[in-house]
């Protein structure tokens, strides 16, 4: 389990960005693909470094079999993206009246096969196309996530501190609750609080009130807090970009009998997921177990309200959701390294939802919790950690 920690954990080094290369060309090298394109996607970051931002303007990287590393930029960009680069490479530039596509296809010459990332825009796959014939492009997907699913120690010690920042942000967000305060509020305050600890602020913010809470990701207005409601905070920031994500529920005031029951099988569920997460288990049985829980306590089945209306988890790192997923049809096997979300929310429609949502780790004996479970509903905070002196 994650503890607080007095400094920040080291950032990704060069060393380890060139160990995913390594990875990377190893099965590029088992699928007969020459070179995989990184557009400006996580991906580019967890390879590379460099983390830039998604346009209509191609800045990327070709990762080549033979060893190879070829940055390609706007030339009006070149300056600042000289300034993110931290592995050797050639830097390819083109200018706004020329076709990036074009040096693609040159690096990769007349035959070779080149593997697109996954999560490049539509719009330059099509015209990646006009540059490399359909049967020359291939899927960088099964290459990539191999890699980025397994986290390595120092990939979980990032992703440690950033979630004990969040839950010490969510204990100090409940402790200024006041009636009438705005879910936009207490939004800002998070925010605050996550850069004062160190975080990049708010990497998303869900604050429901009452009712809203049925609706997974809350409600469109901005509605004031009132004496009896149910109140769900689903919160994360980054630590050299990678996310945490935790999910808090319980009541301003004091809790219904109905509210209470929902909370119990809450956390009951979320403690049937735990225990189902073994190594080499498939991701979709941690989902049937916490179905199974829910079901029991007489939720659902399946996806039927009241009950669980989306999957039991999801995969983490610099991206906040990322495969694979615990949910029915993923049959990916658990394996060390792997990090996930466990959150099998209960919506009963028009009233309230209740979501406790903490990620745990795979190791090779079992998971391990990056933050402990919700105490109670009354007293949600009682066993967090206390924050190192001296810190904000």
């Amino acid at each position: 389990m994650a503890s607080v920690s007095e400094s920040v954990p080291d950032p990704i080094g060069a060393a380890e960005r060139q160990a995913r290369l390594a990875g990377l060309r190893g099965g590029m090298e088992a699928a007969g693909v020459e070179a995989v394109l990184l557009g400006s996607t996580s991906s580019l970051r967890y390879f590379t470094g460099v983390d830039w931002y998604a346009s209509e303007r191609l800045v990327g990287a070709v990762v080549h079999a033979s060893g190879g590393l070829d940055y390609i930029t706007p030339r009006f960009e070149l300056e600042k993206v000289e300034g993110l680069i931290s592995l050797p490479g050639e830097i390819l530039t083109w200018e706004e009246d020329e076709s990036p596509w074009r040096l693609v296809a040159d690096r990769i010459g007349t035959k070779g096969r080149l593997a697109v990332d996954e999560r490049i825009a539509l719009a330059m796959y099509r015209s990646l196309k006009t540059e490399i014939d359909d049967a020359r492009l291939a899927d960088a997907a099964p290459l990539i996530h191999p890699l980025r699913s397994r986290k390595s120690p120092a990939e979980i010690a990032l992703m440690g501190h950033a979630k004990a920042i969040t839950i010490e942000v969510h204990r100090r967000a409940h402790e200024q609750l006041r009636a009438g305060q705005r879910a936009s509020e207490v939004v800002r305050f998070i925010d605050d609080q996550h850069r004062a600890l160190g975080g990049s602020g708010n990497s998303f913010c869900i604050v429901s009130f009452g009712d809203d809470t049925s609706l997974p990701h809350g409600g469109e207005g901005d509605r004031a807090l009132a004496r009896g409601d149910v109140v769900l905070i689903d919160t994360g920031t980054r630590i050299d970009g990678y996310s945490s994500d935790i999910t808090r529920t319980y009541v301003f005031g004091e809790a219904t009998s109905e509210v209470r029951t929902v909370w119990d099988a809450e956390k009951r569920a979320q403690a049937a997921a735990f225990e189902a997460a073994r190594p080499g288990v498939a991701c979709e049985a941690v989902d049937a177990a916490a179905r199974r829980s829910l079901e029991a306590d007489g939720f659902g089945p399946g996806y039927r309200l009241p009950g669980l209306p989306h999957r039991t988890g999801h995969g983490i790192g610099l991206d906040v959701h990322e495969g694979p997923y615990l949910v029915k049809g993923d049959a990916t096997p658990l394996a060390t390294g792997m990090c996930f979300s466990n959150e099998p929310m209960i919506v009963v429609p028009g009233k309230f939802g209740v979501r406790l949502e903490d990620h745990f780790h795979m190791t090779d004996t079992g998971p391990q919790w990056f933050t402990r479970p919700q105490h109670s509903l009354d007293e949600p905070f009682a066993d967090v950690p206390a924050w190192p002196a001296g810190r904000v």
